[in-house]
């Protein structure tokens, strides 16, 4: 015979109601998170594999937000490469118009303009560092201001030059290492070199460049429409070179966004609640509370005590 007791009755009526409320929580926590849970205990097994999909894509974040960052470097590189480039581009244009017109009474004029537009392009500064100065990233690359500087005397056209031989990389994903940077010397001295000739010229016997051209002046100048050529040829093939990058970096961005996606996926798989199901869940607990505590307080009408009295 089974022994019926106030005070049993009570603990089993409080058990249910208090699994009731602890179910309510859960189904509760569930919908307004969207999680499982909040703690790798409510993942059981699969607390490990979740740890490290979650390790994998907090990398991969970083590595994101890292060439995200390199990206934008490389296109700021990829503007002053080309205002180099235009710079020698507009230089050869300049004396071809002065053979044209077979005069030069500006010629020196824009020769310097686009002479500070290439020092401009070549200390360009990104994230407040030279980008073209290897690993002296606080000191100019270029310090030449004016043609003239490159004719001082005792001087070689080395010695306007700041930068060293390092070559900046980005590590871009856990396989992958690009090289990023480029060198000042590297990318001017032969721009640098024929813009002195054309300075040693307008200071030297032939010289100045005033009106109309002498015979000397001519043949000066139509020697250096080759020269001019060949450096805007380089220039152009250093900002190919740099787009090449460029699109390296954008075939591992492409894939680690894939990378990651899936990877996400996986998480929401193993974390990610089944609101429909935590919604059910939270409805019948919801009765079963409304039911425990209807039978508590038709336990407390019902204590022997009250029939007793």
């Amino acid at each position: 015979m089974n022994r019926i007791s106030t005070s049993g009755s009570y603990s089993s009526v409080l058990a249910n109601l208090m699994s009731a409320q602890q179910r309510q929580g859960e189904a509760g926590d569930q919908l307004s998170t969207g999680k499982v849970g909040t703690d790798l205990k409510a993942f059981s097994r699969n607390g490990q594999v979740l740890t490290a999909m979650q390790t994998l894509d907090t990398r991969l974040t970083g590595f994101t937000a890292q060439n995200a960052f390199t990206a934008n470097r490389l296109e700021i590189q990829d503007l002053s490469l080309n205002k180099a480039a235009d710079a020698a581009d507009q230089t050869r244009l300049a004396i071809s118009n002065a053979l044209a017109s077979d005069r030069a009474d500006a010629l020196m004029t824009e020769l310097q303009g686009h002479f500070s537009n290439a020092v401009s392009a070549l200390n360009t500064r990104h994230a407040g560092k030279y980008l073209f100065a290897g690993g002296q990233v606080d000191t100019p690359p270029v310090s030449a201001k004016q043609l003239s500087d490159l004719t001082a005397p005792a001087t070689v056209v080395a010695d306007f030059f700041h930068n060293d031989d390092y070559i900046d990389k980005a590590r871009v994903d856990e396989t992958t290492t690009l090289n990023v940077g480029q060198l000042a010397d590297d990318l001017g001295t032969s721009m640098f070199t024929a813009f002195k000739d054309l300075q040693a010229f307008e200071e030297g016997g032939s010289g100045p460049f005033t009106g109309k051209l002498t015979a000397a002046q001519r043949t000066f100048l139509e020697s250096q429409i080759s020269v001019w050529d060949s450096v805007h040829s380089n220039l152009v093939t250093a900002a190919a070179k740099n787009g090449a990058v460029q699109a390296q970096l954008d075939s591992v961005k492409t894939s680690m966004t894939t990378r990651q996606l899936t990877i996400q996926g996986m998480i929401g798989d193993v974390s990610n609640a089944d609101l429909a199901k935590a919604a059910s869940a939270l409805t019948q607990a919801q009765q079963a509370l409304q039911a425990s505590s209807q039978v508590f307080l038709a336990l407390k009408g019902a204590s022997l005590l009250n029939v007793l009295r």
